[in-house]
This record gives C-alpha cells, structure tokens and sequence, in this order.
C-alpha cells in the first residue's frame, strides 16, 4: 500500500532520520533533482549510512536515483542496493531497455553483496513525452518493476507547456499511465500537487488522481501526507458496505442461491472485487479495526 509517497531530498539529515515519523507509507530518498551535482557524493554517503543505522519498520523505503545517461546511477546503485531498500526508482525513463539496464545492474551489485537477486524492486519515474507514450513498455520491461509513477513538472517542461493547479496538461499522461499499469497487473502513482500552502487545492487534485484510477500520490511536504492519506483510504461507510457484501455472499452461498442481492442491487463479480480491495486496505490500515 502505497498511499503517500514522501520525497526526502538526499542532503537533508535531520529529515532523513525523521522519515518513518512523518506518517507516509513510503519515504523516496531522493538522490536526483534535490541534490546538486557537486554535492551528489555526500548525499549518497548520507543516504546510504541512513538507510544502514536507522530502522524504517513504520514505512517502504524508496531510493531515487540519478538518470542513466549521468556518471552517477552506478555509484547510487553501488552505495544502496547492499543497505536492501525496497525499491528503486530510476528517472527520466523513456523506455524498456533502460528498466532492463537498470536491472541488470542492481543483479550485479546483489551477487557481490550477497543477495538474492530480484530482492529490490523497480518503481519506474515516467517525466517525458516519449516515456509516456511508452508507458506499457516500461511497465512491462521487467519482474521487479512494482508500479509506474508520474513525474509531472519535467513531463510539462518536455512538453513546452506550464504546469497548473488545474492539470488539465496532465490529464492525458495520468490516464495513459493508469491503463498501462493496470494493464500490467500493477499500479501507478501520481505527481506531486507542488503548492504547499493551497490544502483545498491538494485535496481537490488528490481526489481527482483517485478517480481516475491511481493508488496513491507522491507529496513533497509532510504537511501534506495526512490529506492524501485520508483521500486514499476506504471511508467507514465504504468498509461496512465491503463487509455486508462478503457477508451476504456467504450467506448466499449456504443457502445454495446463486444470485445475491444487498440492498435491492445485485451482487456481481466487479462488486465483489472492489470490495476485497476495500478489505484489504482496511486490513492494512486499521488492522482491521472495523471488521464486526
């Protein structure tokens, strides 16, 4: 589950210590866009002694690294694979065969280290016109990749077009993402909402990235993770629903009856689906502290 994704710039150690506290499901090490060229060495040493003598139990620990056309992503991926992050996220990704170059690299780095190989996965970062048009490709480039993610502000810049509160230049990129990754049988994650003041405007973009299909969303603040996180979670109204749904094909199911019908609506296949997804997130999140 994967509701809140909080950037944490990579030079920043008062942050980096905190990140487990600040209530995100996952914490992105940013080694990339946050972290000047000449100050890429530290932050990786930084990152790498964080990841090495701090605990990260509460939350999945992502690294972003640098793109694969720098000096930089084999040293990133050197210092970090042996700490066993959970996730990778390479950038600027316009294609399969840099998802596979990326992987066979982090396989070279696990021997040596002595882990299994596949143990870290991919979260590939989709920000230019031509990774998106190559969204399924990507998704499909390899067994580690675990989700698709949108990189809004340099997908705009590639685009020549200014990036708005509103989105609506984003909304061809959100949705082909979507049906790429759900083609795949994974999910995909959404940009950023970069004002950090605006809390309605944030809510506003969270709900609207729900809706078309995202299983959560990236946040640059921590003032922000409690708005997406709460977006992104099954309302009370929402888990009741899932469990009286269970419950009355159970029902059905010991009466021998092979039509069920929940308050005057028939309880097909994508009603049943949606809530064992409700379920499981409940489960997740609550410990399933709603569940009668």
């Amino acid at each position: 589950m994967r509701r809140t994704m909080l950037f944490l710039p990579g030079n920043t150690p008062n942050m980096l210590i905190n990140g487990d506290t600040l209530g995100a499901d996952t914490i992105i090490f940013d080694l990339e866009d946050a972290v000047s060229p000449d100050e890429k060495d530290a932050a990786r040493v930084l990152v790498r002694n964080t990841l090495k003598y701090q605990s990260f139990d509460a939350c999945e620990t992502v690294v972003r690294i640098n793109p694969t056309d720098t000096k930089f992503w084999k040293e990133d991926l050197e210092a970090i694979i042996p700490l066993k992050p959970d996730v990778i996220m390479p950038t600027k990704v316009s294609g399969a065969e840099m998802i596979q170059e990326v992987s066979a690299y982090m396989a070279e780095v696990e021997k040596k280290a002595g882990i299994e190989e596949g143990t870290v996965k991919i979260l590939p970062l989709i920000e230019t016109a031509l990774g998106v048009e190559k969204s399924f490709e990507i998704a499909s480039a390899d067994k580690r990749v675990i989700g698709i993610f949108l990189g809004g502000e340099d997908f705009t810049a590639d685009m020549h077009c200014k990036r708005t509160k509103e989105g609506q230049e984003i909304f061809y990129a959100r949705t082909r993402l979507v049906l790429a990754a759900r083609a795949c049988g994974i999910e995909a994650y959404d940009t950023p909402f970069t004002d950090v003041e605006d809390m309605e405007g944030l809510r506003k973009d969270t709900e609207f990235a729900k809706s078309l299909g995202f299983a959560g969303k990236a946040v640059i603040s921590p003032r922000h993770v409690d708005i997406v996180n709460e977006v992104f979670s099954p309302t009370e109204e929402e888990i009741a629903y899932a469990h009286d749904v269970m419950d009355a094909i159970e029902e059905g199911k010991r009466q021998g009856k092979g039509v069920i019908s929940l308050r005057g609506k028939m309880i097909d296949a994508p009603i049943v689906k949606r809530a064992s997804q409700v379920l499981e997130m409940e489960k997740a999140i609550y410990g399933g502290a709603f569940d009668e």
